[in-house]
């Protein structure tokens, strides 16, 4: 590891606990703080996310939070309704910037809620989290409001494997989730971008960052969003403003090896289109499935669309002057 990175993580890597709320609450003062969270057929557990954001951090002893937003990018279940009946302003994706046609991804919906929320600090939670802890807010958003020098945190965590509803799986094999991100990610970052290979979870979907540096940086549309943001991050204010806190343990619903596998392609290219600000020859991944008559290849388009910045979208610029 290069010494940077081992300075850098005596200095940017911290617990939830170094912060108590009254520390944080007395660094607020005038700070706006939004929380995302994008969703897609999350009916199972983004109301209670949002229940416990409402109650721990909306409240007049604790007023962390000032707006809860879920994105919602198309449900066909009732998500929407559940994360509204617990205190949620839902917004649909293709609500927003309706002259630029939305495509499907994860990316895609942060990249618009930049248009619909007002706060200097955003911050992005993942809607499918079992067993929510305020921590995951608290924990990221915190040092942005005590270190003026932080602009993007990074939330790290355990992710026990198999941490399942009925909690039969639950704890049998700690710290075996995140596969993509040791098999693809890591390896990308430690190879390619060293400074990097101080972050836990390079990839986790928890993470802060102040909107001036969020709408300055290009979206990927999809799963490469997390690396692609945190390199673009890098490069644009440097290591020493990057940061990571520990928040426990993160339990959700883990994604079988084929999506895993569309998922590590598109990290892929996005790293690639990093490192090379080319194209891919064949931005395409097959994958097999049994059949009754043997394998079946299947093919799929690996995302190759990013959202520019959104300060260059006259919209956005427009809603600022206002």
């Amino acid at each position: 590891m290069l010494e940077e990175v081992e300075r850098w993580l005596d200095r940017r890597s911290w617990s939830v606990a170094d912060r108590p709320m009254e520390r944080i609450l007395a660094a607020k003062r005038n700070t706006k703080v939004s929380v995302v969270l994008p969703a897609l057929n999350e009916e199972a557990t983004v109301g209670d996310i949002v229940a416990v954001i409402r109650r721990e951090l909306m409240s007049e002893a604790v007023p962390l939070v000032d707006e809860l937003v879920v994105l919602d990018s198309g449900s066909t279940d009732r998500t929407a309704e559940m994360a509204a009946a617990a205190g949620a302003r839902v917004v649909a994706r293709d609500a927003i910037l309706p002259r630029i046609p939305a495509v499907p991804g994860k990316g895609e919906v942060l990249w618009r809620s930049l248009m619909v929320t007002s706060g200097d600090v955003i911050c992005f939670v993942d809607a499918d989290l079992r067993d929510f802890s305020a921590d995951f807010v608290t924990g990221i958003v915190g040092p942005l409001l005590t270190d003026p020098d932080v602009d993007f945190v990074k939330a790290m965590y355990d992710r026990p494997f198999g941490a399942e509803p009925d909690g039969l799986a639950s704890g049998k094999t700690p710290g075996q989730g995140g596969r993509v991100t040791e098999l693809v990610a890591r390896p990308l970052l430690n190879l390619h971008w060293p400074q990097l290979a101080g972050f836990v979870q390079p990839l986790g979907g928890e993470y802060a960052a102040r909107r001036s540096l969020l709408e300055r940086l290009p979206f990927p549309v999809g799963y490469g969003v997390e690396l692609g943001l945190l390199v673009d991050a890098l490069h644009t204010v440097g290591l020493d403003a990057l940061a990571q806190v520990d928040v426990g343990v993160r339990k959700h619903r883990h994604q079988d090896e084929r999506a895993l596998g569309r998922m590590a392609a598109a990290i892929y290219r996005t790293a690639q289109l990093r490192l090379s600000r080319g194209h891919l020859v064949r931005p395409r991944l097959t994958q097999f499935e049994r059949g009754e008559e043997g394998f079946t290849p299947r093919t799929y388009a690996v995302d190759t669309e990013e959202r520019p910045p959104m300060l260059d979208i006259t919209e956005y610029t427009r809603r600022r002057v206002a």
